[in-house]
């Protein structure tokens, strides 16, 4: 081979040939888009573990809100001790005095239904440490059935206790009425302050009617019934004077009850003191209120008093143990956080609309 032609392939072999150039350019445009979707899988990883990481942050943040609300908003684990002398009583076993609070309207359904409040007076008798029992009170009454379920059991512990003498007292605090001070005659003694709002003692059923509306509007009533008087005192059906007569006589049979159950309670108290005549006074049991200084004069309160005062200088145990049984903890933070949700969008809303005018 000539050393021309010798050159000529030499020249040929280090020149690159067109296809060497693009595949090369195909394998450099490759690594540039794999270089990006690597970028871009690894800042996707990346967001996502932060997201993640942020999450779990913020559950934990929230349970242990959870868990802060409910130590704040239940402190009391067990029953809440607390002494009213100011000086705390390590003493295991050291006497106190039971507290009971009746607290709202009085129903089936409510804090101060008739088992709770005979549940909390049956332990308080119970204890031996009780030296004696105060039922607080600040009701506007209710259902006439719980209220006698909770008398007779007062009398019915103050009977299986009678060897410990067990003194029982009802302190009313703003309001006691109707069913309320049915429950408090059946103590010992009553206390109040001279602003509270004593009495109520009778009996009452109310409703609408509604016949002229119906008219007016050009409705029908169709009332069929199965008995002459299933459909009495229908809010959309005139009313009959039998009817009526019939539930006044209801009524006036529960006053009765109602009034029996106030003289009896109101005697152990009213003969220590020569007073018994006050009870003969027949506006007692109208349905009217009085404030704490008239119901002393009018026989229906015996002094003026909390419960400290009760406890310190009646019963001479200034140390006080809450009785009272509480809701379960969840459903008392369920419905708490339910009711500061409520004024927060309650609060929110009226923000808003004050904004909107």
């Amino acid at each position: 081979m000539s050393e021309t032609q010798s050159q000529s392939q030499s020249q040929d072999t280090q020149k690159p040939s067109a296809t060497d150039s693009s595949w090369s350019g195909m394998h450099h445009d490759d690594s540039w888009e794999r270089d990006i979707l690597n970028r871009l899988a690894f800042a996707t990883l990346n967001e996502q573990r932060r997201t993640r990481r942020w999450g779990i942050f913020f559950k934990l943040l929230f349970l242990i809100y959870l868990f802060a609300l409910l130590f704040l908003f239940t402190p009391d684990w067990g029953s809440f001790s607390f002494d009213l002398s100011g000086e705390e009583d390590l003493t295991s076993g050291s006497k106190h005095t039971a507290l009971i609070e009746v607290q709202g309207i009085i129903d089936s359904d409510s804090d101060a239904s008739a088992d709770k409040i005979v549940s909390g007076l049956r332990a308080a008798f119970k204890d031996e440490n009780t030296a004696g029992v105060i039922l607080r009170i600040n009701s506007p009454g209710g259902s006439a059935v719980q209220a006698g379920y909770i008398n007779d059991e007062i009398n019915r512990l103050r009977e299986k206790y009678k060897v410990r003498k067990i003194p029982i007292y009802a302190v009313i605090t703003d309001l006691c009425a109707s069913g309320g001070y049915y429950i408090a005659v059946a103590a010992d003694e009553i206390y109040a302050d001279k602003a509270s709002v004593v009495g109520s003692i009778g009996v009452l059923m109310n409703g609408f009617g509604f016949v002229e509306a119906l008219q007016k509007l050009g409705i029908e009533r169709r009332l069929l019934t199965a008995g002459e008087h299933k459909g009495f005192l229908d809010p959309f059906s005139p009313m009959k004077e039998d009817d009526v007569k019939h539930v006044e006589l209801l009524l006036k049979d529960i006053h009765d009850q109602f009034i029996a159950k106030v003289k009896e309670g109101r005697q152990r108290s009213l003969k220590a003191k020569q007073q018994l005549p006050l009870l003969d006074n027949p506006d007692l049991f109208s349905g009217l209120v009085w404030t704490g200084e008239q119901a002393i004069k009018l026989g229906l309160v015996d002094g003026l008093g909390s419960s400290s005062y009760v406890a310190r200088e009646l019963i001479k145990t200034e140390k006080i143990k809450d009785f009272t049984p509480k809701s379960n903890y969840l459903d008392r933070f369920a419905e708490h956080f339910g009711t500061t949700f409520s004024n927060l969008l309650f609060h929110q809303i009226k923000w808003n609309g004050t904004a909107i005018q």
